[in-house]
């Protein structure tokens, strides 16, 4: 069994390496790219306060498809440039946005979010998806996150066979 373990009151940054240990320990032994990412939702969605979704999105077919999250049920296929993730996946840009209703062309596929993180997931210079947490609370989010979420994506991307997920 598997159990999460944060410090409280840790500063962000203390908080992403304590969690990013864990998910190297998690996904050690494991290529799954499947599994890693469902291990990987949950992990952050148990690891980091104040979030109402948590999950990645696939590159297939030129567009993003919804893969394994944690939080309410969610949009499934989202087109590049469109929304928050499209915008990120396009642009291959981490994208922090402390107030997603300012957003032009933001979807919200939960209406209680209110600010949200997208971290690109590039590998070998090709597109893969994207890893998207978002937050009930405006400017939830901040360059911390960023940070932190890159530092999540890589060990994610290192440490996984994403083949079967992504085109």
């Amino acid at each position: 069994m598997f159990t999460v373990k944060t410090s409280a009151g840790a500063t962000k940054a203390e908080l992403y390496r304590e969690l990013n240990a864990q998910l190297g320990g998690l996904l050690a032994g494991e290529r799954d790219g499947l599994a890693n990412a469902a291990n990987a939702a949950a992990l952050l969605w148990q690891g980091l306060p104040d979030l109402n979704w948590a999950g990645f999105y696939f590159l297939r077919g030129g567009e993003l498809v919804l893969g394994p999250f944690q939080g309410k049920v969610a949009c499934v296929r989202i087109k590049l440039g469109r929304g928050v993730c499209g915008t990120a996946a396009q642009q291959r840009e981490t994208i922090v946005v402390l107030d997603v209703e300012k957003f032009p062309g933001h979807i919200a596929c939960d209406h209680a979010s209110r600010s949200e993180v997208v971290v690109p997931l590039v590998q070998e210079g090709k597109l893969i998806g994207v890893l998207d947490l978002d937050s009930p609370s405006l400017a939830r989010f901040d360059q911390a996150d960023a940070v932190g979420l890159a530092a999540t994506a890589e060990i994610f991307l290192k440490g996984s066979d994403l083949s079967r997920l992504a085109d």
